[in-house]
């Protein structure tokens, strides 16, 4: 039996249901595959779960500076691991039953198949039970799973991925957490929250992935303070005979119970026999495709989300979705502009990046305007007045072109310099902007004082706070 459809959707994943979202606005013939759990990485193993965690792991820890704020009784608190656990569970399936419900929950058989594929030919793909489907259009959105080393086979009954950290009950008393990327900076400095002894491994001496050198320097100080980093060396393991784990790494060794591995994730493309195809294949297997509409070398075949090796993150997948998804729709391909780049750790303090990163900047033609946030009102009195903010501006023009933070409610200036950034303001429209008093945004405000100073000004005779009506 071979179906006919006129697009072919492989991955019900964020990236697949955006696409879908475009595709049945000009068809009812499409259909939606997916052979695995439905509900998406975000909602089910990434996004959503480990922000619960992090959360509660906020609320415990906040007890460590009860004694200055007068609060008294805060020995007498702890942290019930298997309700905790219990809600990181109950608030994941939260959101998972509504993914579901606003999606698959909706389609029939006729739009839904719940199977693995693989291709055959370069417009039909073939599931397991031998069932042919024939499509004018295809993309590909079948996205990624932890990596794990073929060498570390040996020791799997030990690793813990983001596929199975949320399924715990109990948490155990001593974890490695290898790779300290935006996941394993979250997660690590969650579990040592939450009274895990962890220890941070990286062989890279940056983590979170960040590319600017002083704020790299500030988080290490900061984060070592809650969990030892141990960075610049690979790490190793061997099985102690009491079934514990000995990792190696460089001069330094720790004995722990489980180790979370984070090294990164894996396009899901091995299974789908692209070789059946006439797709060119990057030297990581990955079809090339051209980043504004998502097409492959082969006209008829698109590719969006965590698949493509590129950016990894919820939004970047919906707009490589809804990108996929229209030009499959589309006999005139059209290119779209990129959103501007925007990464968020979500540790306490968050990491942020914006826009472009100082390594893709010309130092000679580039600004840099910074406030420590030690003496920012409104983060002493929370408490949390660590870190440093960086803004990088086109020198000549002031137009605001980058930012790197680590800072109490980074996630929300982010945005700000984002969006000012897609709208290619300067830093004389920002400085011209209201700020209230006290909030974090003051820190905003003052890094952005210091930027000023350093790019070529616009001659005046009123401050750049005030706007004149004119006659």
């Amino acid at each position: 039996m071979t179906r006919h459809v006129d697009v072919a959707i492989i991955g019900a994943g964020s990236a697949g249901l955006y696409a879908l979202g475009q595709v049945k606005h000009l068809t009812d013939n499409y259909l939606l595959i997916d052979g695995g759990e439905l509900g998406t990485t975000c909602a089910r193993v990434g996004c959503m779960p480990s922000k619960v965690m992090i959360q509660i792991a906020e609320d415990f820890h906040r007890r460590s500076i009860f004694d200055r704020e007068g609060i008294e009784g805060k020995d007498a608190l702890t942290l019930n691991i298997p309700d905790a656990m219990e809600h990181v569970q109950d608030l994941r399936d939260t959101f998972v039953d509504r993914t579901l419900s606003h999606s698959t929950d909706n389609m029939d058989q006729t739009h839904l198949l719940t199977a693995n594929v693989r291709f055959i030919d370069s417009s039909t793909l073939i599931t397991e039970d031998g069932e042919t489907i024939r499509a004018k259009k295809i993309i590909i959105a079948t996205g990624s799973s932890p990596l794990i080393p073929q060498a570390w086979s040996p020791f799997l009954d030990h690793i813990l991925t983001t596929d199975d950290i949320f399924e715990l009950e109990e948490l155990p008393g001593k974890m490695a957490i290898i790779g300290l990327g935006v996941i394993g900076i979250e997660i690590g400095q969650a579990l040592s929250r939450m009274g895990v002894e962890i220890t941070g491994i990286d062989q890279s001496d940056i983590i979170a992935g960040i590319d600017d050198d002083a704020i790299n320097k500030t988080a290490i100080e900061i984060l070592s303070k809650e969990f030892p980093l141990w960075l610049g060396h690979g790490a190793e393991m061997s099985l102690l005979d009491n079934n514990q784990l000995q990792i190696t790494a460089g001069d330094r060794d720790v004995i722990v119970d489980k180790v979370l591995v984070c090294i990164g994730r894996k396009p899901n493309l091995g299974s789908l026999d692209l070789d059946k195809t006439n797709l060119k294949l990057g030297d990581n297997g990955i079809p090339e495709f051209d980043p504004v509409t998502m097409q492959t070398s082969n006209p008829d075949i698109f590719i969006a989300g965590d698949c493509t090796g590129s950016r990894a993150l919820l939004h970047e997948a919906g707009f490589e979705g809804r990108v996929a998804g229209f030009n499959a729709m589309h006999d005139s391909i059209t290119r779209f502009k990129q959103k501007t780049p925007l990464a968020i750790t979500f540790s306490d303090p968050n990491i942020v990046a914006v826009g472009a990163q100082l390594s893709e900047l010309d130092p000679e033609t580039t600004a840099i305007g910074e406030i420590q946030l030690a003496p920012v009102g409104r983060a002493l009195i929370m408490g949390k007045n660590r870190g440093l903010i960086r803004i990088y501006a086109d020198k000549s023009t002031g137009n605001i072109q980058g930012a790197s933070m680590i800072c109490v409610k980074g996630e929300n200036l982010a945005h700000l310099l984002c969006w000012s950034i897609e709208m290619g303001l300067t830093v004389h429209d920002l400085l011209k902007m209201p700020f209230y008093h006290p909030v974090i945004e003051e820190a905003l405000q003052a890094a952005l004082y210091d930027l000023r100073s350093k790019v070529d000004t616009i001659d005046c005779d009123y401050p750049v706070e005030l706007q004149p009506l004119g006659n």
